[in-house]
């Protein structure tokens, strides 16, 4: 098993969209990025610990490679946006790449340049950077979506992403869902 870790605005839909793919095993919402020790989610959202919002993928590598995570991360959420994912606003809903090792750190920086390259998108904003800590979130966080498909959010915003994922990677999703 490998880690992969992103950050795309809230984790509730970025977690509830990687969670459709085969050969993702665990995918757990979470802090990264910041400088504060044991961040609260009441403190990350207050924007003073310099957290983001994260989701900590546990994948199967011989049954999805990390560059198509990042496609699946790329198209799932706006990487051109500065700190800001639909109605979420603040530094916490930046859009990050957060690499756990030389060549997942090589091949992000790599795929994103050649989307800027190819015109995919034009001013891609989306962090580079090591891991240095992943936060593991509150409980009441965990599996959000699953737990409450009928929330207005999750239907507005999580909801969409499924979606997108269902149908742009459907040879990818898991039959388990």
């Amino acid at each position: 098993m490998e880690r992969a870790t992103f950050g795309g605005g809230c984790f509730w839909c970025v977690e509830a969209a990687f969670e459709e793919l085969e050969g993702v095993e665990s995918a757990t919402s979470g802090y990264a990025g910041g400088y504060t020790e044991d961040p609260t989610y009441r403190a990350v959202c207050s924007g003073e610990t310099g957290h983001a919002e994260v989701v900590q993928l546990e994948y199967d590598p011989d049954r999805i490679e990390y560059a198509d995570l990042l496609e699946v991360f790329m198209t799932i959420h706006d990487p051109t946006t500065p700190n800001r994912q639909g109605p979420d606003v603040g530094s916490q809903y930046r859009s990050a790449i957060y690499t756990h090792d030389e060549g997942q750190l090589e091949t992000a920086t790599a795929f994103v340049d050649e989307l800027e390259r190819t015109g995919v998108y034009d001013g891609i904003v989306t962090e580079i950077e090591p891991l240095e800590e992943f936060y593991e979130a509150e409980e009441y966080h965990q599996n959000y979506f699953e737990k409450n498909p009928t929330d207005a959010y999750c239907r507005m915003h999580a909801a969409p992403k499924v979606e997108k994922v269902r149908e742009t990677f459907d040879e990818r999703v898991s039959t388990d869902h």
